[in-house]
C-alpha cells in the first residue's frame, strides 16, 4: 500500500534568510544605509512578530550577510561598525524596481521609439510588409520572400517577382538623456510625512529600469537644497534630507549644464519636489524667503524654464504637495517651459514617472 506522509512545515535557515533579507532591504532604505539602525529595527520586529527561531537568530542572519558579501566591517569614529557593500546597493535598486515598476526582463540595448523619421538610428523589427518602391534591398526578408513566391506560383513554375518580396518593418529610434532632480529641503520630512524615501526609491528604480531596458539612454541625478550637486548611483541608498531651503534655480542651472553636454536627440528633466522655491544665490550671497512666493525667486525659475524650452529641454514636475498657491506656481512654471506637471501624492509616484518616461516618443530635431 502506497501512502503519503504529511509533516508540519518548518522554516529552514535558507527560508528564514530570504525572509529576513526582504525585510532588511526595506529597512536599509528607510535608514539611508545605516546598518546599525536597520538591525535595531529588525530586532524590534523580531521581538514583536517572532521572525527568527532559537536555531536561527538575528546574529546568525548578520553573520550570513557578511559571508555572502552583503555587509562588511568598517571602522568609524566610534570603533568598528558595519556597512553595506556594492552588492547590497545593487540589491536595493533591484528591490526598488520590482516594488515600483514590476519585474522587467533584461532586454537588448534599445531606445525610445518615435513616430517621426529623420535623424536617429534605424532598427529592424520582426514585422513584415510588402515591398514598396524606394525600400532598401538590404531590408528584404529573403527566406520569407522565397516562401511567398512558392505559395504564389508553386514549385513547377517557380519564379520570384517584385510582388512576392517582403521587407522588414523599420522603426526610427532616439536616445534620451534625463536628469532627475530630487528636492532634499527640510520640508521633505516635515508634518510627519516621509517624502524622501519614496523619492529615492523612485530614483533607484528609474536608474535600474533605464540600465536594463534603455541601455543607450543616460540618467543623471542631482539633489537640491540651498545648493545643487550631482550624486552617483551608488549614493542613492544613503540620500537624506538636510536643514535646507529650496534652491530650485541652482538645480535647474546644474541640470541644464549637464544636458547641454549630451548628444542625445531628446533631453528632459524630471523634478520631484514638495515645496516652493525659497532660495537662490546671487553674486556669492544667498537670498532666502520662506514666506509665500517671492517673485524675485519665482521669476528666476520662470526664466530658466523658458531657457530650457529654447534649448529643447522638456521639464516634467512631480509635485508631491497639494497647496493651491504652490499649484498655481507650478502651472505658471509649466507654461513657461511648455512641459508637463503632475500634482500627486506619494502613492503611485513611481508608476507615474515610469509611464511618462516610456511614453515619451517626442523627436526633437
Amino acid at each position: 500500500m502506497i501512502g503519503v506522509r504529511f509533516n508540519k512545515h518548518e522554516n529552514k535557515p535558507s527560508d528564514l534568510f530570504a525572509k529576513l533579507l526582504t525585510i532588511f532591504k526595506q529597512l536599509i532604505t528607510y535608514t539611508s544605509g545605516d546598518v546599525d539602525e536597520a538591525i535595531d529595527w529588525l530586532k524590534q520586529l523580531d521581538k514583536e512578530y517572532e521572525l527568527t527561531t532559537p536555531d536561527y537568530t538575528i546574529d546568525d542572519f548578520i553573520n550570513e550577510l557578511k559571508e555572502k558579501g552583503y555587509l562588511k566591517n568598517e571602522k568609524d569614529s566610534g570603533g568598528n561598525g558595519l556597512a553595506i557593500t556594492a552588492k547590497t546597493e545593487q540589491l536595493i535598486r533591484d528591490n526598488a524596481l520590482e516594488k515600483i515598476f514590476g519585474k522587467l526582463k533584461k532586454s537588448n540595448s534599445g531606445n525610445h521609439s518615435t513616430k517621426f523619421t529623420g535623424k536617429g538610428s534605424e532598427e529592424i523589427n520582426d514585422e513584415l510588409r510588402a515591398f514598396e518602391f524606394g525600400d532598401s534591398p538590404q531590408n528584404i526578408a529573403m527566406m520569407e520572400s522565397l516562401q511567398q513566391a512558392q505559395i504564389n506560383h508553386g514549385l513547377d513554375e517557380f519564379k520570384l517577382t517584385e510582388a512576392d518580396l517582403l521587407v522588414h518593418e523599420q522603426e526610427f529610434k532616439t536616445q534620451t538623456s534625463t536628469v532627475l532632480m530630487i528636492d532634499i529641503s527640510h520640508s521633505m520630512i516635515l508634518y510627519g510625512e516621509d517624502r524622501i524615501t519614496p523619492a529615492k526609491m523612485v530614483a533607484m528604480a528609474l536608474v535600474e529600469m533605464i540600465k536594463r531596458k534603455y541601455a543607450k539612454d543616460s540618467i543623471d541625478i542631482i539633489v537640491f537644497g540651498n545648493e545643487a550637486w550631482q550624486i552617483q548611483i551608488k549614493d542613492l541608498p544613503y540620500l537624506q534630507v538636510g536643514p535646507y531651503h529650496t534652491n530650485t534655480v541652482a538645480g535647474l542651472e546644474l541640470a541644464m549644464s549637464i544636458l547641454q553636454k549630451k548628444k542625445a536627440s531628446n533631453k528632459q528633466i524630471f523634478m520631484i519636489t514638495d515645496g516652493k522655491p525659497s532660495c537662490l544665490k546671487e553674486n556669492g550671497m544667498y537670498y532666502k524667503n520662506s514666506n509665500g512666493l517671492d517673485r524675485r525667486i519665482v521669476n528666476k525659475c520662470l526664466t530658466l524654464a523658458a531657457a530650457c524650452k529654447r534649448s529643447k529641454i522638456g521639464i516634467t514636475t512631480f509635485m508631491v504637495a497639494n497647496d493651491q498657491y504652490l499649484q498655481t506656481f507650478i502651472d505658471e512654471f509649466t507654461q513657461a517651459n511648455q512641459g508637463k506637471a503632475y500634482f500627486t501624492g506619494l502613492q503611485g509616484l513611481g508608476e507615474m514617472i515610469f509611464r511618462d518616461y516610456t511614453n515619451n516618443k517626442r523627436k526633437k530635431i
